[in-house]
């Protein structure tokens, strides 16, 4: 496995020169940051990458004004105590893209959030988390949350701020040319190989996991 500098370089002359990558890595939000961020934004986030998964991002992008509408703005209590007759006319609203697994899982975290409130809330659950942990933050949205395994948990924490890496196709590529792993992770003992890769590069070089997954994906093409 290389030295984190050694793969910086490699994306840095890919990308026009350390200067031109840097503008592009981003920072993440701090702890304090994400706690205050509402709970029907993380709702509305997840929702929105539950929905995007198989379909282009710009079906969802340019439909969502129609899924705040219909969802009555991600309420978390209104979500979470979604009826009968709520789920069946969503089924047939054309504001949204009707998909009945989909819309049970937006009902389905709303009350996965109401539960978190016991533990300190969504944003302070993934704030708080430590980053030498984040494959545990990716494998309890998976179990506790509904469809936000693969990418997508991960998609939707890195679009609220939250510092992470997405094993997205081109990072997973260079985690295999690294020897990280010899295809993409999903057993724990991968996912494990994964953390303690990352864990690596953060104590080298002192940058977020979001920041060395941005380099890691721009090394790669």
């Amino acid at each position: 496995m290389r030295d984190f500098q050694e793969i910086f370089e490699i994306s840095a002359e890919r990308q026009g020169g350390a200067g031109a990558l840097e503008e592009k890595l981003g920072k993440p939000k701090t702890s304090a940051e994400l706690a205050a961020i509402p709970e029907d934004r993380w709702l509305a986030e997840m929702s929105k990458f539950v929905f995007r998964t198989g379909l282009n991002w710009s079906v969802i992008e340019n439909k969502w004004p129609g899924f705040e509408a219909a969802f009555h703005g991600f309420d978390i209590g209104r979500c979470a105590m979604m009826d009968d007759t709520m789920f069946d006319a969503l089924l047939t609203d054309t504001r949204i893209v009707r998909h009945g697994a989909k819309i049970a899982s937006v009902r389905d975290n709303a009350a996965f959030m109401l539960e978190l409130r016991d533990e300190g809330g969504i944003g302070r659950v993934v704030g708080d988390w430590p980053n030498e942990e984040y494959a545990g933050l990716l494998e309890m949205l998976k179990k506790r949350g509904s469809r936000l395994g693969g990418t997508t948990g991960a998609y939707a924490l890195r679009f609220m701020g939250r510092d992470g890496y997405i094993l997205s196709k081109d990072v997973v590529a260079r985690l295999v040319a690294e020897g990280v792993v010899d295809k993409p992770p999903t057993s724990k003992s991968a996912m494990k190989a994964v953390q303690d890769a990352f864990n690596t590069w953060a104590t080298q070089s002192g940058r977020s996991l979001t920041e060395i997954s941005r380099v890691l994906a721009m090394s790669i093409g």
